[in-house]
Formats: structure tokens, sequence, C-alpha cells
């Protein structure tokens, strides 16, 4: 979930916070000979057979629902190839908690999540032991393949867990870089950029997810906004500072564990992204999310949408004191659903 910096943090350097929540993705492999095959429950029980062909791995089904685990498999079979590691067949199969019963998604960054799943699970099969950064790596390599924007935010909350503050990477250079340098070179070389910082959380914080039942996709949102913002270049680029300068009050709220700055700040990012919303005419808080927010203002607490927006979620930053089933009830009336999601944080080590 992102609390505070979208759009902004698509931009290199420019910070986010984010928060990993406890829905999960599962990835499961299973040594397999001469075929494997790929199966998800999102896309029917029915499996996707693949072989290879000349060392590359082929599909032998037209249709392709599997963008983000394919490029997530080639590349880090590419990193195995390139450590010497012999490739085999599996059966991989991928179970998701990220959707309501419907298959209705949340907006929790499930392909963000399904390809660090797939890069983990095969860190294991392959034996490759990567630590979390080579694994952060590889994923936001496959997200950019695929999706082409977007800052791989969701990638880094599903790799490390917590709560974290996240810049992402000049894109541009690791583009040129890749098509230069081996795989392992631009792996282990620091990323212009990139920064991924764990956040302590004052003990009192209280983060409350709203869900309004309506679907965005946040790539979408993204290219609308970059095709917008050129008309008003000047503009974007103060929305840029103040949105920096913004976060970046939170990140030391954070780390003086100061809840009233923390909230402040909330509220003032819900301002900037309604501003970028003036400048650029794509809806971000839509009616729904609008309501989430202000019904939270009036219990005490500080709101905004999360993420891209234009639906999915809210979320709401309140301390101890803040009464939340008031809150509960009120959203209830509004017909929006409180996600029960906690905060999700890494135990021993990385999985």
């Amino acid at each position: 979930m992102y609390i505070a910096g979208e759009y902004a943090v698509v931009e290199p350097g420019h910070p986010a916070i984010i928060v990993a929540v406890d829905q999960f993705i599962t990835v499961t492999i299973e040594a397999a000979v001469k075929n494997g095959s790929i199966q998800s429950q999102q896309y029917s029980d029915l499996p996707i057979r693949w072989t290879r062909k000349k060392g590359v791995l082929v599909l032998d089904h037209r249709e392709n629902p599997f963008h983000y685990i394919l490029e997530a498999i080639r590349l880090t079979e590419q990193y195995a190839k390139e450590r010497g590691q012999l490739l085999s067949f599996y059966h991989l199969k991928v179970k998701s908690e990220l959707d309501n019963s419907n298959g209705r998604k949340y907006g929790l960054g499930s392909s963000g999540a399904v390809t660090v799943a797939t890069v983990k699970a095969l860190n294991v099969f392959y034996d490759l032991e990567m630590d979390t950064l080579t694994q952060f790596k590889i994923a936001a390599l496959a997200h950019l393949a695929v999706q082409g924007n977007g800052s791989c935010g969701d990638i880094a909350a599903s790799c490390y867990g917590g709560w974290i503050a996240f810049s992402t990477f000049d894109s541009q250079w690791v583009k040129e870089k890749q098509a230069q340098w081996s795989l392992s070179t631009l792996l282990e070389t620091d990323w212009p950029m990139l920064s991924i910082q764990p956040l302590e959380v004052p003990k009192n914080l209280r983060l409350v997810i709203g869900w309004t039942g309506s679907p965005a996709s946040t790539s979408d949102l993204v290219d609308q906004v970059h095709q917008s913002k050129e008309v008003a270049e000047s503009a974007y680029q103060t929305f840029l500072k103040d949105s920096r300068e913004c976060v970046e009050e939170m990140i030391a709220g954070f780390t003086n564990k100061n809840i009233p700055v923390i909230k402040q700040m909330i509220t003032k990012n819900r301002a900037l992204l309604n501003t970028l919303s003036s400048i650029t005419g794509v809806t971000i808080e839509t009616p729904a999310l609008k309501e989430l927010c202000d019904l939270a203002e009036t219990c005490g607490g500080a709101a905004k949408s999360s993420g891209a927006g234009g639906g999915d979620c809210g979320i709401v930053i309140a301390d101890k004191k803040t009464g939340i089933l008031p809150l509960m009830t009120l959203w209830e009336k509004a017909e929006i659903t409180p996600l029960p999601l906690h905060i999700y944080h890494y135990q021993g080590g990385q999985k």
C-alpha cells in the first residue's frame, strides 16, 4: 500500500512511503522432466504448457496471461546461467489472496507481488542465494519489461516487507546498461537514485485501509498523467518539489516518532494529489475516495487515496486515541469496505 508520494515516485530520486500488508501470492515449484507448466487460480486452473527451444522458454499456448511470471523466469534463469547453473523443467503454481471472493482486485500490487514471488521461488529452486536487493533488481527489470512505466515501489515492498521509504532508480540508465552489460554486472552495480530505507513506526500509529469497490488501472493512470504533464510542465515540476518536501518531512516524522507531523503530511499529500488532478485533468480522488477520506477526517484521522487512485483503496493514519468504530459505521453506510489488513514483516530474515 502506498502511504504517500504517489505519482512523484515514478520520477527518479523522489521519495514515497510504502507498506507491505499481509495478503500473499504463493508460488510453488516442483521439478519436472521434458515439459514444465505454469498454473494460476487467477486465470482458471488449466495449466499453460511450455517447453524449451534452443535454450529459450516457449509457451505452447498463444494466449498468454502470464507476462510478469515469464519475464521473471527469463531474467532469473539468465542470472542462473551466468552463475553456471544448469536449467531444469518444473511445474510452477500461483495461488493469490490479493483478490476478493468474486475475483475483483483490491489494488494491492498483485503484478508486483507475483513477479517477486516468482523470483523468490526460483532463487530457492536453483539455490542462487540472492540477497534481497538482487531479488528486487531482477523483479524490477521484469516488471519494467512488461509494464513499461511505474516506480517499482510495490516490488520493493514485496521484497523487503514492513514500512519503507523508497525512491526509484534512473530507468533510462538501467535500460542502457542492460543492453551493454551482462545481467550479473548490472545487478552488482549501484543503480543511480535508488533508495530503499526501512522505517520504524511509532507504537501508537494506526493504519486503516478502506476499499471503494471500484478497481483502477495503475499503468493507465500513470500514462494519462505523463501525457498531460507536458501541457503544464512548470506546474508539474512544482508538484514534484512539493511532494519531495512533504514526504521527506513525513519520513522525519517516522524517525522522530511524531504522529501529528505524519498526519499533517498525509493531509498535505492529499492536497498535492488534488492539485495534480487539476493540472493534468486525471481523476485521482474519485467521489467514493473523497467520501472515504472526508469521513475519516471527521473521526480524527488523516486520510488520502493510496497508489494511483482512480478507485481501489484509501488509507487512514490515526493514533490510538482516535475512535475507529464510529468510522467503520460511517464507512458501512457509505458502502466502503474496511480491509482487515495488517503490516507484514519478514520473520527471521527473508523468505
